[in-house]
């Protein structure tokens, strides 16, 4: 469902801390309610945007989260942004398998989020930092059409 129209508002989050993390997992959780995300839809791109957001604290020694609503045509969604100045991720590609870590944890991260997600993007480069960026689109239930179950 691309290609997105520029949002009209953006709002940007620091990720500092513990209680930075819990601040963006709330404002995405608003922001995707806003926007018309099922219940189930909006624990989705809060768990993405946990797991993103952790990895730009914990990997990346801090940075950013911005939150970009958008709308193209009747569609809703929204795009995240996750941007660190850290050490890079040196294989992106091996970085997106289930499983791999370089911090302990299970290996979920980047893997686990962009299977909550519509799309998924990294932009690193080694000693530079990081942008992973996600987009996810609100989904309407199917209508239930008389005589079928």
């Amino acid at each position: 469902m691309t290609p997105a129209s520029e949002p009209a508002t953006v709002t940007s989050l620091p990720i500092g801390s513990d209680a930075d993390l819990a601040w963006v997992r709330h404002q995405v959780r608003q922001f995707a309610a806003e926007l018309g995300f099922g219940l189930v839809q909006q624990t989705k791109i809060v768990t993405a945007a946990s797991e993103l957001a952790r990895n730009t604290l914990v990997h990346g020694g801090g940075g950013q989260a911005q939150i970009h609503p958008l709308h193209h045509g009747p569609a809703r969604g929204l795009r995240l942004l996750f941007t660190d100045t850290g050490p890079g991720i040196r294989d992106v590609e091996l970085a997106m398998t289930d499983g791999y870590t370089t911090g302990g944890g299970l290996g979920l991260g980047l893997s686990g989020a962009k299977r909550l997600v519509d799309e998924l993007s990294v932009e690193t480069e080694p000693g530079q930092g990081t942008v992973v960026t996600v987009v996810a689109w609100v989904t309407r239930a199917p209508a239930v059409r008389p005589g079928l179950g």
